[in-house]
């Protein structure tokens, strides 16, 4: 059972700070991890020192977590301390001066225009509900950009085929706007009819087979599903699409202030890190093509 510090907290990102729900949980996953590491100190999760916090962030590189699993752990203890002295619980924040693992320096993992063409255009989907929104689930997830917890939460109020764009909720319930193409507005139409003839009444728009709003790990596995048959990247997920949808933006010419909007980045460098597949790509070109190249 979390403390009563660490319960009050999670109301509060929840009902104050109005986090998506899966942030919320990912939230209280976490600091119940941590509690359940301290328990051998005889602590409750608000009285602990900056060396406990330490010794747990070492304990979970022990085990092999990535560390971006790790950053996010700290983070969010950082966050959980932060409440305490906004409430005047804590006169210090201990997580603040500990240090997070060094994140490995790896580009993001895309597939290429000619192997998503195929994904959209040869791989035959069934043409009862599951195929149609299957299909529908990809090419929105590719041409939109979207994140998997933005696809979930996605309405049918929030889908404006006359107009050809999405409203989606991000992090921090930051709403935007999303535009698609006419191939998209025909597979929305597709989608909407199969759904009626299923007689499905939810507010959602993407539904599983029983009519039931949509779970992170049913998106993952029709992922997985479609793009084992077009390509042999070794992370097939969601998130692939959305580092294709950017680094095909930059790679055609997009400008990296409209693609940092669409993909719902707080900060210019988190998009920027796709202009390293494009220049990648362009020394790829350069090494075929020019004849002093040296290759």
């Amino acid at each position: 059972m979390p403390s009563s510090k660490v319960i009050d907290f999670i109301e509060y990102i929840s009902q104050q700070r109005r986090y998506s729900p899966l942030t919320v949980q990912q939230y209280q996953s976490d600091l119940i991890r941590f509690e359940q590491f301290i328990s051998q100190f005889n602590l409750p999760a608000e009285s602990c020192s900056r060396l406990e916090i330490r010794s747990f962030i070492a304990h979970e590189m022990k085990l092999g977590l990535h560390p971006n699993s790790v950053n996010r752990r700290l983070s969010v203890l950082k966050s959980f301390f932060r409440y305490l002295v906004l409430i005047e619980f804590r006169k210090d924040n201990p997580a603040h001066s500990v240090v997070a693992p060094k994140k490995p320096k790896r580009l993001p993992v895309f597939i290429s225009e000619t192997q998503l063409q195929d994904m959209l255009q040869k791989i035959s989907y069934s043409n009862d509900f599951s195929g149609i929104r299957d299909k529908t689930l990809m090419e929105t997830l590719y041409q939109t950009g979207m994140r998997r917890a933005e696809l979930i939460q996605l309405k049918d109020l929030d889908v404006n085929t006359a107009q050809m764009q999405l409203k989606v909720l991000g992090k921090r319930n930051k709403e935007r706007i999303l535009p698609f193409g006419n191939s998209l507005v025909q597979q929305f139409l597709n989608y909407k009819t199969a759904k009626l003839k299923s007689g499905f009444s939810s507010p959602y728009f993407f539904l599983t087979n029983q009519g039931k709003p949509l779970y992170p790990v049913f998106v993952q596995r029709i992922v997985q599903r479609v793009l084992n048959q077009i390509t042999t990247v070794h992370q097939k997920s969601p998130h692939v699409l959305r580092h294709s949808f950017a680094t095909h933006m930059l790679n055609a010419g997009a400008d990296i202030n409209a693609v940092k909007e669409l993909l719902g980045h707080q900060s210019l460098a988190a998009t920027q890190v796709y202009t390293h597949n494009s220049i990648e790509q362009l020394k790829k070109s350069y090494g075929q093509a020019h004849p002093r190249s040296g290759q």
